[in-house]
């Protein structure tokens, strides 16, 4: 083989020599590749721009809705992205909605790659849309009407899937996520759970020394520059002054390392530099009413986190009316939305836990260590691992009570309990966590609330003198030709113009570009120039890093000094008022009468249910004890509910779940306490079925810890007392019904002679009018979390738990005092507290108990009806109907006067009985039906003589 020129001369110098030789031919070589890389990156953009509807999407979509036709016309449109090869679309999956910021950059980063937002919704068979805008707006398009057509858009998916297990789930990036959060307090009944993800909710928050983006505002005078810019667009704002801004941030990466990126690897970057810069370089325009009332009212105002914004047509956007839940996905090495902007609305919101919870409302945050502020929504590492987690346990965090939690992720390794109850290479878990768990993230500084509102203050001030002085000067000289010229002179634009085929010297790159690729020969990395180039870069950068730094201080030194000045807050009008200058939003009496029928109802439903509501809080109260609860514990749920045969709905079981959470935080010792009462109509299979399927699911996980494992044992012995006493009351049940059966048989006989006995000889067994099976029949084990879920409304609370009887004796169990005690310790419960509930309920059963009485004094008709119907508005009203016309029916067997004494005691009798020995009481399945007229007549015959005689 002969040798190239290039071994040639290589060979015969120096090895120092050689390396300087290789470099400069690989620099040559490079820089070439470089300049065409910047050309193509030229003529992309300019086909990018040329098109109609241009995105950034890797994905095939077809248009559903364009908002241009809505009644309130936006420049926003409803895509749908039909499944990839190979994965079918499962119609009870829930939809997703991604939205993309309209921030200055064009639409389609949150379906960017394949690996992203949206793809990871695709993949796991869930109906996918994608929420587009075109590059400009409507001409009379405001905030609030892309909020209208937001909600049109949810409309559109919710009638599409009408078989989706629950509404549509929400993922919002960046600027989308306020909007989102902003519709969502409009029209919450229209949102399943909304995923923002490095999206700022609370603009003035923030670290000190590390977010110096916040105090743009205050250096630049206020919003009256937004207004400039505006009015130099001829009325339309350019979006890449907003992306100029986020470069600047970063003057390092923007000034060397993103380009000297490319260069030193040309060879492998090019692809991936061009695909990402024709999302950044896709600028968008906004309407100048549009960014005005963003910059005044959010960035400047901080009105969005407590309240202050109110609609048009008089509607307060308040996020505390959001019902579905809310998981705030934010990052520490985001400097454009920092944890403390992306969660500082929370404690701006509520005072305490208890708020949270009142409202309903469920927040998940999680907080990733490093990852940037695109890197949230395009970064694939982020997509497998976050995205993934929260698309694939999405109805796992739908079902979570109301509360403040933190997700934590976690790898699955081969020491992974239950790990094939894991989707995925990670573990997702719940931790409970308080709103001073936030406060500590947040790090929120009072005084710097001032600060800010004395910017607030001196840009309205500003801006007002703009409007008067200069702008009707600049509308009257800017004309739409002068906007345009000025649109595309603008400096990020300069840069994709000049580097294109529209420039005749980048024309020659092309060719030559070429025929290096053919015969590329890249330098060796150890190549000593090559280590010292990158030196050289890393010193220039680390230089940019200080200069940004010593920058960023002057900016917040300069801040905190002026807007900090006693003489600046007093002008601004500051220096007359006292406390918080921005107060909490109030709780509305329309909020107050709802909490109050609403801790009403749920005091209604203390005792209302059965096996799946004591199966419900038993799990409610270990897993309290736990702290959190993961995908393992999840996974056995919805396998529970697969393999039975009433499955409730999403939302039924959703509903439950919560209303037995919120019985829980209400009264938690009456709610553990009334688990014997909700077991006492199941069956023991039933009782040991339930308490099986709980314990599976608390030991999907990682082993308990000493609390809960604790609490399990307590609630295992409770659970046990119930399944013996059901065994205890259906034994004795089924040996009195066989006694009183026989018994009546012979007091009918002597009763009737032997026309009755000729009568009967031939009967059937007949059913009560209320009887519907035979006493004793066996059941199939209780359905503990598919049975059809009860209503909540409290008109029908009563009427639902007919036949069951809330008792003393039932609580009277050292189990249940040892679970009563815990949850009252917790709850921070004092005996007195503890004694004078207690005498509450005395008193109200008494009242039930004495409502009976009187119910059953005479067993003429109307009045057993009218004292029933009182007895119904008393706490003893689902045992009285049962009791009643059981001593009424024995009342008409015996003189008057014997069962008037009698009937008292029955009934009280009654009410101590379990739902078996009530069922098999009522029931006569011995005595037919000619005997039991017979018998009556015989009775009434008899009173009749006594009477006379008396």
């Amino acid at each position: 083989m002969t040798p190239s020129p290039t071994d040639v001369l290589t060979n015969s110098l120096p090895a120092a020599w050689t390396d300087a030789y290789a470099f400069m031919r690989d620099a040559v070589e490079r820089s070439i590749l470089y300049a065409d890389v910047m050309r193509q990156r030229g003529n992309q953009y300019h086909e990018h721009m040329a098109q109609q509807a241009p995105n950034v999407l890797s994905m095939a979509y077809e248009l559903v809705l364009d908002g241009r036709t809505l009644e309130r016309p936006v420049n926003y449109g409803l895509l749908r992205i039909p499944p990839t090869d190979g994965v079918k679309v499962d119609p009870a999956k829930r939809p997703f909605l991604v939205v993309d910021p309209r921030a200055g950059h064009g639409p389609g980063i949150g379906g960017f790659k394949p690996e992203s937002e949206i793809g990871v919704a695709v993949r796991a068979g869930h109906p996918c849309y994608f929420a587009t805008f075109l590059p400009s707006p409507t001409p009379t398009q405001t905030v609030e009407d892309v909020m209208l057509a937001e909600a049109r858009f949810l409309e559109e998916i919710i009638g599409l899937h009408p078989e989706a297990e629950g509404k549509p789930v929400v993922v919002g990036n960046c600027q989308a996520g306020w909007q989102i959060m902003m519709t969502a307090a409009m029209r919450p009944e229209l949102f399943g759970p909304i995923i923002i993800a490095g999206a700022p909710l609370s603009y003035w928050a923030g670290w000190r020394g590390m977010n110096p983006m916040r105090y743009s505002g205050g250096l630049l005078g206020g919003s009256w520059l937004t207004a400039f810019a505006s009015d130099l667009g001829a009325g339309t704002f350019d979006g890449a002054w907003l992306v100029q801004n986020f470069e600047n941030l970063n003057p390092a990466n923007t000034l060397w390392a993103k380009q000297y990126n490319l260069y030193a690897n040309v060879d492998t970057e090019a692809k991936r530099y061009l695909s990402f810069e024709k999302w950044w370089g896709g600028h968008v325009f906004l309407n100048g009413p549009e960014i005005q009332y963003i910059v005044d009212n959010l960035f400047i105002g901080n009105r969005l986190s407590t309240g202050g914004l109110v609609t048009s047509d008089g509607i307060r956007i308040d996020l505390r009316n959001i019902r579905s839940p809310i998981i705030v996905f934010c990052s520490k090495g985001d400097n454009i939305t920092p944890p403390p902007q992306a969660l500082g609305w929370i404690p701006d919101l509520y005072e305490d836990d208890a708020q949270i919870r009142a409202h309903g409302q469920t927040i998940v945050y999680a907080v990733h260590e490093s990852i940037g502020h695109l890197g949230i929504f395009v970064s694939g590492a982020v997509a497998r691992k976050e995205h993934q987690e929260f698309t694939s346990n999405i109805d796992m965090i739908d079902v979570l009570p109301p509360g403040l939690y933190e997700a934590e992720i976690a790898d699955k390794t081969p020491e992974t309990l239950n790990a094939d109850l894991i989707q995925g290479d990670y573990v997702l878990a719940f931790e409970r966590r308080q709103l001073n768990d936030v406060r500590a993230i947040v790090a929120n500084e009072p005084e710097d609330e001032r600060r800010f509102a004395a910017v607030k203050r001196v840009s309205d001030i500003n801006l007002g003198m703009y409007r008067s002085f200069m702008q009707p000067w600049l509308k009257a000289t800017i004309t739409p030709q002068i906007a345009e010229t000025m649109q595309r002179l603008h400096p990020l634009r300069v840069s994709y113009e000049m580097f294109s085929d529209r420039n005749p010297w980048m024309k020659a790159f092309a060719g030559v570009a070429d025929q290096i690729r053919d015969q590329r020969e890249a330098v060796e990395p150890d190549n000593i120039f090559v280590q010292t180039r990158d030196a050289l870069s890393n010193t220039l950068i680390g230089a940019l890093d200080i200069w940004q730094q010593l920058r960023d201080d002057w900016h917040e030194n300069t801040f905190m000094s002026v807007y900090g000045s006693p003489v600046v807050q007093d002008i601004a009008g500051l220096g007359a008022q006292n406390g918080p200058l921005r107060g909490r939003p109030g709780v509305s009496p329309e909020h107050h009468r709802f909490m109050a029928e609403r801790t009403a109802e749920l005091r209604a439903l203390m005792t209302v249910g059965g096996v799946r509501e004591a199966a419900l809080r038993m799990l409610l109260y270990v897993c309290r004890a736990e702290g959190g609860i993961d995908e393992r514990s999840f996974a056995v749920i919805r396998k529970l509910r697969l393999e039975k045969d009433h499955i409730l709905s999403l939302q039924e079981f959703k509903d439950v779940i919560r209303d037995q959470a919120l019985v829980m935080m209400l009264d938690g010792p009456a709610a553990i306490g009334a688990i014997p009462d909700l077991l006492a109509d199941a069956t023991p299979a039933e009782i040991r079925a339930a308490l099986g399927d709980m314990k599976q699911v608390l030991s999907a996980a990682e082993p308990l810890g000493q609390a809960a494992t604790e609490g399990l044992a307590e609630m295992t012995r409770v659970f046990e007392r119930a399944a013996e006493k059901a065994a205890s009351s259906s034994s004795k049940a089924a040996r009195g019904t066989a006694n009183g059966a026989a018994a009546r048989g012979r007091r009918s006989a002597q009763a009737n002679g032997k026309a009755t006995s000729a009568r009967g000889a031939d009967a059937t067994p007949a059913l009560d009018d209320n009887q519907t099976s035979t006493p004793g029949a066996s059941r199939p084990p209780a359905q503990l979390v598919l049975e059809p879920a009860e209503s909540v409304t409290a008109p029908d609370t009563a009427g639902r738990a007919a036949g069951r009887t809330v008792t003393a004796s039932a609580t009277d169990d050292a189990a249940v005092a040892d679970v009563k005690a815990a949850v009252a310790e917790e709850h921070g419960l004092t005996p007195s507290k503890m004694a004078a509930k207690a005498a509450g309920k005395s008193v109200g059963k008494s009242t039930g108990a004495g409502a009976v009485k009187t119910a059953v004094r005479t067993p003429r008709k109307g009045a057993v009806k009218k004292t029933v119907k009182t007895a119904t508005a008393s706490a003893s009203r689902v045992t009285a109907d049962n009791a009643v016309t059981k001593v009424v029916k024995k009342a008409a067997k015996v003189p008057a006067k014997k069962a008037t004494k009698q009937a008292p005691e029955k009934a009280a009798s009654v009410s101590l009985k379990t739902a078996a020995a009530k069922k098999a009481g009522a029931k006569n399945t011995a005595q037919t039906a000619p005997a039991k007229k017979a018998t009556k007549k015989a009775a009434a015959k008899k009173a009749a003589k006594k009477t006379t005689a008396k």
